[in-house]
């Protein structure tokens, strides 16, 4: 029986997804199809949470480099003979259109690939002491599956060529403050810090949660406009949901934020 290359731990209402890919989770088909097959399991589960993290000493040293030998020699960027359920694109779609929270825990080196994945993410949190990069130009490339544009969304466009340009390796707290990262704490604390947060999306309505991630979507690749007529079609499970009835009893009866939500 092979190796797991990620393990799934349950926790009430949260999956944690643990990448133990030796030597350093490096992302590429292999990592990708075992993730995204967690993912799907928690899913099923129905979790209402996802954390993302390492077991090992970096949350990912990049990308496996036996993949971009052979496009090399293949003299193509094509992803149709590299053994993968989805190419980068459609994972990373996946992962943002997913209607259950994604947070990414990050410790160690969160380079290249590795950084795409946790942008991938609606919440990611790192330990002080993470380096977290695009250093894909040191190879000759610059980020195959995505990153420029997501960091373009979150950080600006001089920003994101910055960090994909000059390939420097950054300090969580930097990216905190441009607003790449949600929330750097002290590295003894991640786990701690991560199952709080995570808990505080699991209890959360969950089909809300679903609406906004969906809206998010269309506003960043469409524009606000689009997003604004997408909104009655996307916020139309809402109203028939179990969490809507509960939180409008709960505020009657006891005020805001306290309600009990089932994720239904």
């Amino acid at each position: 029986m092979s190796e797991e290359l990620v393990t799934r731990e349950q926790r009430g209402n949260i999956s944690i997804l643990t990448m133990v890919y030796r030597p350093y989770n490096l992302l590429g088909p292999k990592l990708i199809n075992a993730i995204v097959e967690k993912v799907e399991e928690a899913q099923k589960s129905g979790s209402r949470a996802i954390v993302i993290r390492s077991g090992l000493r970096h949350f990912s040293a990049g990308a496996d480099l036996d993949i971009f030998d052979k496009r090399v020699t293949e003299g193509s960027g094509g992803q149709t003979n590299e053994n993968r359920r989805l190419t980068g694109v459609e994972f990373l779609r996946f992962m943002e259109l997913l209607p259950i929270p994604l947070i990414a825990s990050v410790h160690g080196v969160c380079l290249g690939g590795g950084l795409e994945l946790a942008l991938s993410c609606d919440y990611i949190i790192a330990a002080s002491s993470a380096k977290i990069g695009s250093v894909e130009a040191t190879l000759g490339l610059h980020p195959l599956l995505g990153g420029i544009q997501r960091q373009v969304q979150r950080i600006g466009a001089q920003r994101a060529k910055e960090m994909s340009m000059l390939a420097r390796r950054y300090d969580a707290p930097t990216l905190e403050k441009w607003g790449l990262i949600n929330l750097t704490v002290p590295e003894e604390s991640l786990e701690t810090a991560t199952l709080s947060v995570a808990e505080e999306f699991a209890q959360g309505p969950t089909l809300a949660h679903a609406a906004t991630k969906q809206l998010v979507h269309v506003a960043v690749n469409e524009g606000v406009d689009a997003a604004d007529e997408a909104m009655a079609v996307i916020q139309a499970p809402i109203w028939a949901s179990e969490d809507l009835k509960i939180g409008l009893a709960s505020f009657r009866k006891n005020g805001p934020g306290l309600a009990k939500f089932a994720g239904r």
